[in-house]
């Protein structure tokens, strides 16, 4: 857990000092982490990113095999190679590096929902790897039964959802099912808008209260442990995304920021003003890693109403 934390934030604080002013505060607390990593390792991983974003899978995937060899049980290098082998359509390889990280982080949504994306590319039931995978995991079944939500597989996250155990994750993840459906075949009618909780008893808006207040005080680092928690224990409300990517965003991890932001995407129902700062927020983190050309689309679609 300490080295995939410590990746993701090396590999924020690395790219924002690449492109843009780093405050001095945070340069200090990136030289700390970058301690704990090889040059060598270093420059393999991070090269092996800007390969990748300009879609040279091949070069990427040779430097991030050569940081497996500096760091076997790094779960944040088995992740990268599966996705850069899923972006050169290598299915086979893409899964095998898939299901290595999801061992080593079996609660890890991410390296879950990555994993059954390249078997929807494959065509691939996910029954056909669950004997290679920690089933039996609780979290992992629920992290499971939202990826399906996310990906429009709503009869699997039904089916997925008679085996979870969590009363307030069934009720709303059974109801955003029914309102998507409602919404696919009534798309004449008026649009389903999500009713607003105000009772403050309600943990939902609680936490949403105290993240609120910690955006309007900036404080970044108070809106990481915050928003993770909320988003672990919520992970169908798109405002958790939202404030998770944020806070990832101002404290030095704008690519992971942008995985979570466009998940966050995935999750929207009617909500046009979370939604269009989602867009800004996703065009400051690609604007950080230097892909002008998505921090642009990004703005458009804010300016063009889309």
């Amino acid at each position: 857990m300490k080295k995939k934390l410590l990746v993701w934030m090396v590999l924020g604080a690395s790219t924002l000092m690449s492109y843009s002013t780093y405050a001095q505060e945070e340069q200090e607390s990136a030289e700390v982490y970058l301690e704990e990593y090889t040059d060598e390792f270093q420059e393999n991983f991070f090269e092996g990113l800007k390969q990748k974003g300009i879609q040279n899978y091949d070069r990427a995937i040779d430097l991030f095999l050569k940081c497996k060899q500096l760091e076997p049980d790094n779960s944040v290098v088995d992740y990268e190679l599966a996705k850069a082998y899923l972006q050169d359509k290598k299915y086979i390889q893409a899964q095998q590096y898939a299901i290595e990280a999801l061992l080593s982080e079996p609660t890890d949504y991410w390296y879950l929902d990555n994993l059954l994306t390249i078997l929807d590319k494959q065509g691939s039931p996910w029954a056909t790897i669950k004997e290679q995978i920690p089933y039996g995991n609780k979290k992992l079944r629920e992290n499971m039964a939202v990826s399906f939500f996310k990906m429009k597989k709503y009869e699997e996250a039904l089916a997925m959802l008679k085996e979870i155990d969590n009363a307030p994750l069934t009720t709303e993840l059974a109801r955003k099912i029914n309102d998507s459906l409602q919404k696919n075949i009534q798309e004449s009618t008026t649009p389903i808008v999500e009713k607003q909780v105000t009772d403050k008893s309600d943990p939902v808006t609680a936490l949403r209260t105290q993240i609120e207040e910690l955006l309007s005080r900036s404080d970044y680092k108070g809106m990481i442990a915050v928003s993770k928690e909320a988003l672990d224990s919520y992970p169908l409300q798109p405002y958790f995304y939202f404030a998770y990517g944020t806070a990832l965003n101002n404290t030095g991890d704008p690519n992971k920021a942008i995985e979570v932001l466009e998940s966050g995407l995935d999750y929207l129902l009617d909500d046009g003003q979370l939604e269009s700062n989602l867009y800004r927020e996703l065009s400051k983190a690609y604007n950080k890693i230097g892909n002008t050309q998505k921090a642009n689309e990004y703005l458009n679609k804010i300016n063009s109403g889309l």
